[in-house]
Order: C-alpha cells, then structure tokens, then sequence
C-alpha cells in the first residue's frame, strides 16, 4: 500500500542535507525527517567532501529513501550540496535542512499543501535557538509579503524545483553581495514566483555560526534535546509559540490550554490578513495577560 501523500516510483519532494564532517547532528536531522506526516520524499544527504564517518551514519538508516552522495570536493559551503540535490533530485518540490536542524513532523505536510494550492516557494515559521540561554527568536518576525533582500533560512522553505534551475539554481556566497539564499529566493520572485507565508512553526534552527567552535567540538546535544522535546511533547508547537511570540515561559505549561493556546490561534489568522511586529504583538498580548492575571491577583507571566 502506497503511504498517504505518495507514489509508487517518483517522490513529489527532493529534499537536501548538505553536510560536513559533522556526523553527530545527522542522527536528529534525518530523524526529523522520517517523523514527517508526508511520505513521498527522497532524502538526498550529500557531504561537500566529507571525510568523517557521516557516510557510515547515513547508511544505518534502514529506508531505502534515504540516500547518500558525497562531493568528490569541497565547495565550502551548501550551495555546492544543494546544487547536487537540484541536479540529481526527482521530486518536484525541493526542501532543505540544515544538518544541525530539525523539522516538526507536519512541515512537509503544511508546505506542500501549500504549493499545491498555487505557492511557487512556502516558508513557515522558524524557530532560530539562540546559545548561551538567550532568548529564541522567530523567523519571520513579521507577517505579510516578501521585503527587499529578506532572509528566509533554506531549513523553513520548499520550492518547485523547475524555477530554482531557471534561475541558475545555487551560487557560492564569493560571487555575492547577499547570503545564496536571498539571491535565490530573489531570483526566483523577479522571475514570477508566488511566495506564501503558512504562519505555523514546522522548524528549529541551532545556526553553527552563533556558537563558538561548534565544527570544532562537533557537539550534538543541543540537537539531542530538541529532537526528544518534538517527539514527546503533543502540545510542543504550541508552547515554543507561545515563548517566541508571548515571551510566556514554556514551564507554565497549565495555563497553555485555557489562555495561552487562543492568543496562538488568534495570531495565526491575523498573520494573513496584516503585518505586526513581533515586539508589538508582545507586547499587546502580554499587557493583555497582566491586566487578567492582576485581577487574579498573580505576578507577571514573564517573570
């Protein structure tokens, strides 16, 4: 029997780690990647001239989706990578994952629901984890359409695969005056793409790049604890939500339910319809909160 969303020989989705030498993370990042609702992918993990273990990693994964491919040398960067899964992927849809990310099982289902009904590129929110017990941020901070030369991290889109190679597909971060993922992202807009914004979080980003030494170390607990929390919690989208939007503290746990959980609702909806700063529905939300709890004669729900 075929799994929902599938077919029999061609998968609708390509999808693209680009890794090096960091074998610890791909453990969680693939792993997120089979805990997707959507079936019908190929998993392209493609090292840039890996020389660790990660092909023996990989190939532990007992599904014949999975697949590894290592370049014969080093671009030093994803762009290289991505391109490979571009050339070689089967899927119309492309998504990315950073090797140190993780997916929420419903990503691929919410972003291809999307393209089907009529997206060129979707992107949801993302969670960007901050080291060092700073606050986590969301990606978007705003609502509404595509701004000059905004980022969007490749780990929280897809995109029809056809219009990425119209647009000459990835280049190398030394060719540009923006990150590849702009100019991609850009490019395939100026060509005619139909961006939509899906105002559901489907994804953690750990960026190696706010934490020191992390190809020195190679550490992959961090990855370890989100990976556990998205598969224990049933209320996890929910709660990191309400953190990133409400700067309400995610071991408040009961009072998600009853007050918290319809703030979250509710921004979602307006999140179609007008663009707010983060900072500002925070505030509103949380002035809103502290008028109630006051009445009830209890502290601040920040702390």
């Amino acid at each position: 029997m075929t799994p929902s969303g599938a077919s029999p020989s061609v998968p609708r989705v390509t999808i693209v780690i680009a890794t090096y030498n960091w074998s610890a993370v791909l453990p969680y990042s693939i792993g997120s990647v089979l805990r997707q609702t959507f079936t019908s992918f190929e998993l392209l993990v493609i090292g840039d001239g890996c020389s660790d273990d990660s092909a023996d990693v990989v190939r532990r994964f007992d599904d014949p989706r999975v697949r590894w491919i290592n370049l014969a040398t080093n671009t030093g960067h994803q762009s290289g990578p991505n391109n490979e899964g571009l050339r070689v992927g089967r899927g119309e849809i492309v998504a990315y994952l950073g090797h140190d990310d993780l997916w929420l099982p419903h990503h691929l289902e919410l972003l291809v629901g999307a393209v089907d009904r009529g997206a060129d590129v979707a992107h949801a929110i993302t969670e960007l984890v901050n080291p060092d017990g700073r606050p986590p941020e969301p990606i978007p901070a705003h609502a509404g359409s595509l701004r000059p030369n905004q980022w969007i991290p490749p780990t929280g889109l897809v995109h029809r695969r056809r219009l990425a190679l119209d647009v000459g597909a990835w280049r190398h971060p030394l060719d540009l005056l923006v990150d590849p993922e702009v100019a991609l992202v850009h490019g395939m807009v100026a060509a005619g793409a139909r961006v939509v914004f899906v105002p559901r979080l489907t994804a953690v980003k750990l960026p190696a790049g706010r934490r020191k030494e992390a190809y020195r170390f190679r550490r992959s607990d961090e990855q370890a604890h989100w990976f556990d929390r998205i598969g224990r919690e049933p209320d996890f989208e929910q709660r990191e939500l309400a953190a990133l939007l409400f700067g309400v503290e995610r071991r408040v746990s009961v009072l998600l339910p009853l007050r918290i959980r319809r703030r979250v609702r509710d921004f979602r909806e307006r999140l179609l319809l007008r663009t707010l700063s983060a900072a500002m529905l925070r505030r509103r939300v949380r002035a809103r909160v502290d008028r109630r709890r006051r009445v009830r004669g209890l502290s601040s729900l920040g702390g």
